[in-house]
């Protein structure tokens, strides 16, 4: 499952872990870099943020304690 690991960076330009957000949009010709940047920025009051696109997996999103959808399941099982 795609998702995005998000990061910030502090004054001193250390960077910190913020978390993971599994993509869940039906239709990915809406994705776009500042669509994901925006629900960063909306979660963490920080302006220095960025992400990196993951892959993960089932195991994964329970380890984390995020729920699946049922449409999510889906996609893993493929």
């Amino acid at each position: 499952m795609l998702a995005y690991a998000f990061y910030s960076r502090d004054q001193k330009g250390k960077t910190q872990f913020i978390g993971i957000l599994p993509e869940r949009r039906k239709d990915l010709e809406r994705v776009t870099k500042e669509s994901i940047l925006n629900w960063g920025r909306q979660v963490i009051d920080a302006q220095d943020i960025f992400f990196i696109q993951v892959e993960i997996d089932e195991a994964q999103l329970k380890s984390w304690g995020l729920p699946l959808s049922s449409e999510s399941r889906d996609r893993l099982k493929k």
